[in-house]
């Protein structure tokens, strides 16, 4: 599992979030008491819940230590766990499960699923958003620099990358077990400063697996450095000098 930052990852705070208010605006309960949020990061997910359902109790899951203790410093009233999400198995159930761009992370979800929906209290909901563009320019670049003869004995390992399946797959995962499920897909299109600004967005998220892998930062600084040239062929800039970047989501909710 990658390491994380939590300045990296709020560089681009508001762009990250909205994908979890648009999921949080979609689950149709009135007043869940019990919430956990899976993936929770420095905590503006779980910020997201707490404003849409005020009076409910939250609890905030995460395997990394410096993103709960962003999170534990900015929002304290949460409850904040260290826990792997493939592995955690709590005590009580929730009315709502969360979680908002973290299960790419995490492998098997025809096993993992279901497990997570078994933690949905009756009437409760699970509610899932992943990216869903692995084979967008930014991630393409990055599997054929690192393939290149200049960068391949770097990788005599296939990289870890995003465990992302088709809208088919999780409905198949919940029809059987939820009394209803629901699906879509949204295309964001982020407008940043220039090249440079794709590549900081990757470098919280997607680079990270493929920089970890490098031996020291002199060599991650002259990979970085060749990826955001590859970008800047991949996103021509806009009249004003900006690009734009488009990113696609998918999200899930599962009623029980």
């Amino acid at each position: 599992m990658p390491t994380w930052s939590s300045d990296q990852y709020l560089k681009f705070n508001r762009e990250r979030t909205q994908p979890a208010i648009d999921l949080a605006a979609r689950i149709d309960l009135a007043a869940p008491a019990q919430i956990a949020d899976l993936g929770c990061g420095p905590g503006n997910s779980t910020t997201v819940l707490a404003q849409r359902w005020p009076g409910a109790k939250l609890l905030g899951v995460d395997n990394s230590k410096a993103m709960l203790a962003s999170a534990q410093r900015d929002f304290p009233d949460p409850t904040w766990v260290e826990a792997d999400i493939a592995s955690w198995a709590p005590t009580r159930t929730f009315e709502v499960v969360f979680s908002n761009a973290t299960l790419q992370w995490v492998p098997d979800h025809a096993t993992l699923l279901p497990r997570l929906f078994a933690l949905v209290a009756t009437g409760g909901a699970f509610a899932m958003q992943v990216p869903n563009n692995l084979h967008h320019s930014g991630h393409r670049l990055m599997r054929e620099l690192a393939v290149s003869p200049e960068w391949c004995r770097f990788f005599p390992q296939p990289t870890r990358e995003w465990h992302v399946e088709s809208p088919a797959f999780y409905y198949d995962c919940f029809a059987a077990l939820a009394s209803r499920v629901e699906l879509w897909e949204t295309d964001y299109i982020h407008v940043l400063n220039g090249p440079d600004g794709i590549v900081e967005w990757y470098r919280g998220t997607g680079l990270r697996p493929w920089l970890e892998a490098l031996p020291d930062e002199a060599t991650q600084s002259r990979f970085i450095e060749d990826y955001t040239r590859l970008i800047a062929e991949a996103y021509p800039r806009q009249a004003d000098g900006r690009v734009l970047f488009p990113f696609r989501r998918l999200f899930v909710i599962a009623y029980r």
